[in-house]
């Protein structure tokens, strides 16, 4: 008998039956919630505001829509089909098996290397905190800490995500308390900028908002990794219809209220935006004893949360490669509820990255970080191009799965997808990024060939 059009990909059930299902709902909320607040939004922010000035209110708003739209896009498909590989196994589904190739190894890879990254970003605050001591032990450490969590069980890492999300949702929300009650003249010892800051809107002209815009868009990553998730969560489909219905107040809140509170408050073009944060800077504006350091104990958290976030992430996508037939079959072997290998092999990724940086710092690095750049752009295009063919074959063969709907289907999709387009566009305009969109594209061209290649084989064996 033929699969029909829902059917899911060989080998692949709705959820995943071989792993746990270990995380609480308490858990998958904070991790929604924190999901969102990465070590970019309190670093990379800094150079965005130097290019764009108060108009990065403006680009986080536009990016944070799109954001949004995505997000919705993938909750939709999610609760629907609850799947360790969210996007991956939707867009196996929807589009074929090249595809979920693809999008997934694709994401594995970014996720792998950022793994790396974070490291290193952990590892210098701690040194600034005790000179003299090794970077790379630091390193080893973080790696092994949060590799042995993820390989003992699915809710050791609920548990680090529920207190890192509870610090940095803690930390975010007392600046913004402090920052509204700065910018209304109510805090004690400080005066009301009023709008001082704000009237040089657009310093750089469009050219500076592009640039603006282009760090917006990659600030918000992680926040699939709540889709990957509700997989293991005990109620997936609630997990997931309450993660993403929330998304949009908790986007405005933490990206775009941030960023309004701190260019209202701090001048655009000061060094210290750029040299020290801009959260540091705001807060030093403020006369907040410590501030420095204090927000140096919050990037810390990002960046551990980044790390323990990231390899479970990568390991479950890989699990679920295997689990359809798209990749290596140690990698797929579950003990316990977890995917022991795929943990190991992703830890293992995430420091040869580590190693390279010292290695190779002028070329191997460099290459592999430019190879990434634009990875979250083509999972999104992914995603889009996926529901715009899921969403008509699930109303009709099955509604009852759509608990959670896109807004104003097919229109909003395609904004979407024509949003993307344009970032790609932008992207192709700055000299900074240009060389990551060529990258990333050779990296996706090549997955994309491969898995053609591997589906024909399979559909010539069959």
């Amino acid at each position: 008998m033929p699969r029909t059009a829902l059917d899911a990909p060989p080998g692949t059930p709705d959820t995943d039956a071989s792993l746990s299902h270990g995380l609480k709902q308490r858990h998958l909320s904070m991790i929604a919630l924190g999901g969102v607040i990465g070590a970019g939004l309190f670093v990379g922010s800094g150079a965005g505001i130097a290019a764009a000035g108060p108009s990065i209110v403006i680009a986080y708003a536009v990016s944070g829509l799109l954001v949004m739209l995505v997000m919705r896009m993938l909750g939709e498909m999610s609760a629907a089909y609850p799947s360790s590989g969210s996007f991956s196994a939707h867009a196996e589904r929807a589009i074929g098996p090249w595809a979920g190739f693809t999008a997934g190894w694709s994401f594995w890879v970014l996720l792998c290397t950022a793994v790396g990254l974070e490291g290193i970003g952990a590892a210098k605050i701690v040194t600034g905190w005790l000179p003299g001591t090794p970077e790379w032990a630091w390193v080893a450490l973080f790696m092994v800490v949060f590799c042995v969590a993820n390989l003992a069980a699915v809710k050791n890492f609920g548990e680090f995500e529920f207190w890192f999300a509870a610090l940095k949702v803690g930390a975010i929300s007392l600046f913004l308390v402090l920052g509204v009650l700065a910018i209304a003249g109510v805090l004690p010892g400080t005066d009301s900028p009023g709008t001082a800051n704000l009237t040089d809107f657009l310093p750089n002209g469009g050219e500076g908002l592009v640039i603006g815009l282009l760090a917006s868009v990659f600030a918000y990553g992680g926040l699939e990794t709540v889709t990957i998730a509700a997989a293991e969560s005990e109620n997936p489909v609630q997990g997931v219809a309450r993660s993403v219905r929330t998304a949009m107040w908790r986007i405005a809140l933490f990206y775009i209220g941030s960023m309004a509170v701190i260019v209202t408050l701090v001048p655009w073009d000061s060094k210290e935006v750029v040299e020290k944060g801009p959260y540091v800077a705001a807060l030093d504006h403020l006369g907040i004893p410590g501030a420095s350091q204090l927000m140096n104990a919050v990037v810390l958290v990002a960046l551990l949360s980044a790390i323990n976030a990231n390899i479970y992430g990568a390991s479950r996508i890989g699990y679920s490669l295997v689990e359809r037939g798209q990749g290596p079959k140690g990698l797929g072997k579950v003990s316990g509820g977890v995917p022991r290998v795929a943990v190991l092999a992703s830890s293992v990724f995430g420091f040869v990255c580590v190693l390279l940086s010292y290695w190779r710092p002028d070329d191997v690095f460099p290459w592999l970080l430019n190879m990434i750049g634009a990875v979250i752009l083509v999972v999104w295009i992914f995603i889009a191009v996926s529901q715009l063919r899921l969403r008509r074959r699930v109303e009709r063969e099955a509604p009852e799965k759509l608990v959670v709907r896109m807004w104003l289907f097919p229109a909003l999709t395609w904004v979407a997808l024509a949003g993307m387009a344009g970032i790609f566009a932008l992207m192709a305009r700055e000299p900074d990024t240009r060389v990551q969109l060529y990258s990333t594209g050779a990296m996706t061209v090549a997955l994309a060939g491969v898995g053609y290649a591997r589906q024909k084989a399979r559909a010539g064996r069959d």
